[in-house]
């Protein structure tokens, strides 16, 4: 097991990506912040709330997505859902879409389908933690990213929360 990021360089790469969403999305009016269920939402947790230290969080539009039923990647058994949780319009918003490790692109593509449900936004951008870059399956990259990692297909990230592990980091597994 190596570790990519440790408790301190995670904080900061968080630190670093909510100020670059800032930078872009400047006021947030016109902007949405979406995790994906299940473990983005421990990465997009901590987005927000690095971004509400800067701006009032009422400003903030943030909700959690579950994909489960739109993946065409998992189809053994029944799979346990996650809750969706969007209280606002999309409609013609720019949807930041934040999940942690972007790996084949099958996951994104599915939160897109999912997205769909609740409107047609204006603009799309992703926000990942990490980005396994030479694992691609679809035409799929991140707008925003933490670390980029080269790896074998039979490594694997793991990324580590205080509130879900008892740890903070991100490891890669041989």
């Amino acid at each position: 097991m190596k570790t990519i990021l440790n408790k301190q360089q995670l904080a900061i790469t968080i630190q670093r990506l909510s100020n670059q969403l800032l930078e872009n999305h400047l006021e947030l009016s016109s902007t949405v912040l979406i995790g994906i269920q299940p473990r983005g939402i421990y990465f997009s947790d901590r987005i927000v709330k690095e971004i509400a230290k800067q701006v009032p969080p009422g400003n903030i539009c943030y909700g959690k997505l579950d994909i489960t039923f739109y993946r065409d990647d998992i189809r053994q058994g029944l799979h346990a859902m996650n809750k969706t949780d969007i209280p606002f319009s999309i409609e013609n918003k720019k949807v930041v879409l934040i999940d942690d490790v972007l790996y084949t692109g099958r996951t994104i593509r599915a939160a897109l389908d999912a997205l769909l449900d609740f409107g047609r936004p204006s603009k799309v951008e992703l926000c990942v933690l990490i980005d396994r870059r030479f694992s691609r399956e679809l035409p799929i990259q991140a707008d925003y990213t933490g670390k980029s990692i080269d790896s074998i297909i039979s490594q694997k990230v793991k990324v580590f929360w205080q509130e879900k592990d008892g740890k903070e980091e991100v490891t890669l597994i041989e």
